[in-house]
């Protein structure tokens, strides 16, 4: 029971079990499981957790996350910059990534637009994409990557008028083929993923 519980570990259970996906009984788990790991594990544990936001940085161009302003991925001489993936998390960046098919540009915007949750337009990176397209002349095409889901479909056309407001004829195109309605990006696996890069559409 949790009342036999030392203190501790209750609030240990307590931190654990705020962390998305994890229940009370997954957390009480993982709280014993590091209770009985060497003391050199939960110091070097603990030290990187309480170091994490000194340590990671949001990229300034694309809000990735890295050690460095710019990320990696922004300053590398090999991806093609005549394209950008728009993503709406980190996580996805990730999962595209892991493919190992995409070798363009990125720009996450933390998010899809919700009513229901108040997340509007100026709630995400929106505006900062829109003038990063509007004065890199080497982006040719953006490859609208939100998530097949009511949300990230709205957000994929709101994208799509904005850009085309800017008059600046660049290809849009929308990944599709392969990710059912209702999936995430994180959750899906690299063939997947792979196919709906290649058969993404115009839009």
């Amino acid at each position: 029971m949790r009342e036999t519980l030392p203190r501790a570990l209750k609030k240990l259970i307590a931190f654990f079990d705020q962390l998305p996906g994890i229940g009370p009984k997954s957390a009480a788990r993982l709280a014993l499981y590091l209770f009985q790991t060497p003391q050199s594990f939960l110091t070097d544990f603990g030290k990187t957790i309480g170091e994490l936001k000194n340590q990671v940085k949001a990229c300034s161009i694309c809000f990735n996350l890295d050690d460095q302003d710019p990320c990696r991925i922004c300053q590398s001489e090999t991806r093609d910059r005549k394209k950008i993936c728009v993503v709406e998390k980190v996580l996805d960046v990730i999962a595209l990534e892991n493919t190992g098919k995409y070798d363009g540009l990125y720009h996450i915007l933390g998010g899809a637009i919700n009513p229901l949750a108040q997340i509007g337009p100026e709630e995400l990176n929106i505006g900062p994409l829109l003038a990063r397209l509007k004065t890199d002349t080497k982006i040719k095409e953006v490859i609208l990557a939100t998530n097949p889901t009511l949300e990230g479909e709205a957000t994929a056309m709101y994208l799509k008028k904005k850009i085309d407001s800017l008059g600046k004829n660049l290809i849009i195109t929308r990944i599709g083929h392969g990710l059912p309605l209702g999936a995430d990006l994180d959750y899906a696996d690299p063939g997947t993923l792979i196919q709906a890069l290649i058969g993404r559409r115009r839009v």
